[in-house]
Parts: structure tokens; C-alpha cells; sequence
């Protein structure tokens, strides 16, 4: 039996990963949608949950727990009003992952990481592709 096995390596240094499943949940509670593999995708669900946990307790000690992973200002903010109201008779389950199939290039399996209840569907933000299109935008 594996006991007590924390998370998934996703083949990555820890400051690696940690810095990346950080920008994938802002990310995902900026446009309430990502694209991304199906291993990172439940990850980043775990930490998205429980910083929208976080949301609905409000008080200034979980403001700064959830400025840990979300260091985006708008975005903690968004988590302390918006999301907030949306999930307050939630008891969980804020997320859900829907399976896209496998990636062309090297048949990775893809899936959707989407808040639920989400007003309107707008179009997923593929989190792979993210940076250079910021940095082309920036020039």
C-alpha cells in the first residue's frame, strides 16, 4: 500500500510546480476556465478549492493565507466578494474537470478545469499558452 502520498511530482522541480499549479489556480479564478493536462488539472483543482474555501470564511487571517497561492490583487479580491456570494450555500465542490481527449502532438489527455455556476461560458484560457501570448501583447 502507498500510505500518506501527497500530490503528483508532474516531472518538475518543487519550486517548479509550486510557482506553476499558483499561476493555473489564478489563473483559473481570473477567467473561471483553463485548459490544461488532465494530471495538472486535479492538482490545481485541490488548491483552487480550498483558496474559494478560504473566500467564504473571509476575516484578514485568510486574506493573507489565500495571498499565498493568488497574487494577484484583483483576483483575491474577486475571491472575497464574488465567489464569495456565488458558493455561499455551496458546501464544496466548486470545480469540476471535464476530459477533452488527447493532445496531437504528444497524446497527452487534455481536460477542462472550470468553475461551476459560472455566469456565462466563456471561452476556456488554454493554460499552456498563456505566458507568450502575454509577452506578445506587452510589446
Amino acid at each position: 500500500m502507498r500510505h500518506k502520498v501527497g500530490q503528483r511530482k508532474l516531472h518538475r522541480t518543487t519550486s517548479h510546480r509550486l510557482a506553476m499549479l499558483n499561476n493555473m489556480v489564478t489563473s483559473l479564478l481570473e477567467h473561471q476556465a483553463i485548459r490544461t493536462t488532465l494530471p495538472k488539472a486535479k492538482e490545481a483543482r485541490k488548491i483552487a478549492e480550498r483558496i474559494i474555501t478560504l473566500g467564504k470564511r473571509g476575516g484578514l487571517a485568510n486574506v493573507r493565507l489565500a495571498a499565498r497561492t493568488v497574487k494577484d490583487r484583483e483576483v483575491l479580491q474577486k475571491v472575497f466578494s464574488e465567489y464569495k456570494d456565488r458558493y455561499a450555500s455551496r458546501p464544496g465542490g466548486y470545480t469540476r474537470i471535464i476530459r477533452l481527449g488527447f493532445r496531437r502532438g504528444d497524446a497527452a489527455e487534455m481536460a477542462l478545469l472550470e468553475l461551476v455556476d459560472r455566469p456565462e461560458k466563456v471561452a476556456p484560457v488554454d493554460a499552456e499558452a498563456a505566458e507568450p501570448e502575454a509577452e506578445t501583447k506587452a510589446e
